[in-house]
């Protein structure tokens, strides 16, 4: 299955996606620092065997305004989705992300699963997360969640005790923290990613 990378800014993001019988797709987009953006997706899951793997990751490094709305519709039974987001936030920036998974009544044996992840890295940041579950059939296994917290000190702190500066130990925290959506991303694009929270 490939994965769709794009990169907001440079890239057109579609407003709207329809999944057919067993049609299968992995999606990835990125909002590099300095993009202030307001996306909006729906992907309609409507024939049975129909998946979704969809990934995003933004980073808000400044004063950046970013809005995510992501709706993912079942509309068939026998569907899988599996979402993750994970964000940074740092000085004034403000990042919302809606989300929702919506199974539609008779779309039993749905599997959908919806994670938003994000860090603040000052006292103005602020990330709003509110996914959503609707669900209208039986027999369905749906999971969501989303947490926002800071930097470990105990983990930069034992890094330090290990020699590693300070900055150097703050900047592998985020790339740790991105890895499970950057490693989705090509190797150039993945650095640049990485090169940013230096």
């Amino acid at each position: 299955m490939d994965n769709r990378i794009i990169v907001i800014g440079r890239d057109e993001l579609p407003q709207s996606l329809s999944l057919g019988r067993d049609e299968h797709l992995a999606m990835t987009f990125v909002v590099l620092p300095g993009v202030s953006c307001d996306l909006s997706l729906t992907v309609s899951l409507d024939a049975p065997g129909a998946s979704l793997d969809l990934a995003g990751l933004f980073l808000c490094l400044g004063s950046e305004k970013v809005s995510i709305n992501v709706n993912v519709r079942h509309n068939s039974g026998y569907c899988t989705s599996r979402q993750l987001f994970k964000g940074l936030a740092a000085g004034s920036a403000r990042a919302a992300f809606d989300g929702l998974i919506y199974v539609a009544p008779g779309a039993g044996k749905t599997k959908a699963a919806q994670e938003c992840h994000s860090l603040l890295l000052s006292a103005d940041a602020v990330v709003e997360a509110r996914p959503q579950l609707e669900i209208y059939a039986d027999d369905v296994e749906c999971s969501h969640g989303a947490t926002t917290g800071y930097l470990n000190p105990q983990e930069r702190f034992y890094m330090q005790s290990r020699g590693i500066p300070e900055a150097e130990a703050r900047t592998l925290q985020m790339i740790s923290f991105l890895s499970e959506v950057a490693q989705r991303l090509p190797e150039e694009l993945k650095q640049q990613v990485y090169d940013s929270l230096a």
